[in-house]
């Protein structure tokens, strides 16, 4: 090879690494916009896409698991107006939301509308004991009438029937509903449940813009709640908690709507944790979510009653009573976040952040939640009362668990896989062509510039110059 053959050569190697260094840097900005299109295609809910098979199928299971308070004193609460003496069995698992999506109905205003079927399969080999155990607690009728009717009226009811104020009845009588003999009606934490659905809830397709994706319009025809007198607490805030919109910023607050507490709640960037390898962004329900109205004034309206809320000033606790029509208090389980007059009213609480908090593990780039748990407790009244005799010897009002619930779902293995194969897998291998146009264009054009400079700056032959001379 001549001197001329290997200088052309060299400079057009430095001109071919230039130029792939250049094209690799081109990429990035490119292939960011189309991973950012081909994202915003598959989030939006229509059919076709990603989002909406995901939406519209019931495959990945959703558990409910059930931990249920067995009162070991009543009779020491009863004639000595002891604290009640708390402990939890469980879980008692179901499987719930098997059923897909019903009456899914597209509008032109960019809006889809769904109901969600309820319904529960208990599950023996997840749980610690069949339907059939019994638990003493307290009885659900009673606790309703002392809070809801005139005393006198209440303590009439109550000695006909021969009631008291706890009651032995089995983990589905409890859950599902019994016949109590003071209303001549069936009562239960969650009764009705099976049959029933939720909704319906109208939401945002995203299709004219993504940033809406998932987000509530509409839940049972109204665009608010009725619930709190007060707007802000009546607002319905951001999307179901099953998906949100895509590209999630950490620094960004999520909201969502649970119809279970009959509110709007928000969730904070709390860690990035590793899902079946896949990264998620864990958000976790705030302290101030449920803190008192003098540490978080927004939760002013939520604030119903003066007297037992020591004037607004408890912390961590819920009263459900105008949305669901019975004095049903809502809190997280064993009172975590709570005041202390919650956990020293009983005996047995011991709140735990692993245990007991709410999380979604979110997907950053789609804003699908591969993993949830919503942890909730119910809980009941009762108290002092001059009129109603099973309570003479009562001293203090207490707010008193029944049981508490972990709801949860996680992706299964074959969904991980195929997220990672069709997401993660190309945004891979697109980032890794990328770099490699880069680090090789870099390598051809440094080492074929130092070469051309080396050539060129070579000292020419000495015989040749003798020759010459």
């Amino acid at each position: 090879m001549t001197c001329c053959d290997l200088k052309c050569g060299l400079i057009t190697g430095t001109v071919v690494g230039a130029l792939a260094a250049l094209l690799g840097m081109i990429l990035i900005p490119v292939g960011d916009m189309f991973i950012e299109n081909t994202v915003y295609k598959e989030t939006v809910l229509e059919n076709g896409t990603l989002a909406f098979e995901t939406w519209t199928s019931a495959d990945i299971a959703v558990y409910r698991q059930f931990w249920l308070y067995n009162v070991e004193n009543p009779d020491e609460v009863l004639s000595q107006g002891a604290k009640p003496v708390l402990v939890q069995k469980g879980p008692y698992t179901y499987k719930t939301r098997y059923i897909p999506k019903r009456n899914i109905t597209f509008y032109d205003n960019f809006t889809v509308s769904f109901v969600l079927p309820a319904g529960a399969i208990f599950e023996p080999s997840m749980s610690v004991g069949p339907e059939e155990d019994t638990f003493t607690s307290l009885n659900l009728a009673v606790a309703g009438v002392y809070s809801l009717l005139d005393h006198k009226l209440a303590n009439m009811l109550i000695n006909h029937s021969s009631s008291s104020l706890f009651q032995n009845r089995t983990v589905k009588e409890l859950l599902w509903g019994y016949k109590d003999p003071m209303l001549g009606s069936t009562v239960g934490v969650f009764y009705p449940y099976n049959d029933t659905v939720d909704g319906p809830y109208t939401v945002f397709t995203g299709k004219d813009n993504i940033n809406k994706v998932a987000s509530i319009y509409r839940w049972q025809g109204e665009a608010s709640l009725s619930y709190w007198n007060d707007p802000y607490c009546n607002m319905i805030n951001g999307t179901d908690g099953a998906s949100f919109p895509p590209f999630l910023d950490k620094k960004e607050t999520l909201f969502f709507f649970s119809s279970d507490i009959c509110r709007s709640v928000s969730g904070v960037y709390d860690q990035t944790v590793n899902l079946k390898g896949i990264d998620v962004y864990r958000y976790k329900l705030p302290r101030e979510a449920l803190a008192s109205p003098v540490q978080n004034p927004d939760n002013m309206c939520y604030c119903t009653d003066h007297v037992l809320t020591k004037n607004c000033t408890t912390a961590g606790l819920l009263d459900l009573t105008a949305c669901r029509g019975t004095p049903v208090f809502i809190s997280l389980p064993h009172f975590l976040f709570g005041s202390d007059d919650l956990l020293n009213g009983v005996v047995g609480m011991n709140p735990s952040l692993d245990e007991h908090s709410i999380f979604l593990d979110v997907e950053p780039i789609t804003g699908f939640t591969l993993r949830f748990a919503k942890r909730l407790q119910a809980n009941m009244l009762y108290g002092p009362s001059d009129s109603i005799a099973i309570l003479s010897k009562i001293k203090e009002h207490t707010i008193i668990p029944i049981l508490w619930v972990n709801e949860t779902a996680v992706l299964d293995d074959e969904t991980a896989d195929m997220f990672k194969k069709e997401l993660i897998g190309r945004m891979d291998l697109l980032e890794g062509f990328q770099i490699g146009l880069i680090v090789v264009g870099l390598v051809v054009f440094i080492g074929c510039l130092i070469g051309t400079i080396l050539v060129c700056n070579k000292p020419k032959n000495s015989k040749l110059s003798l020759v010459v001379k």
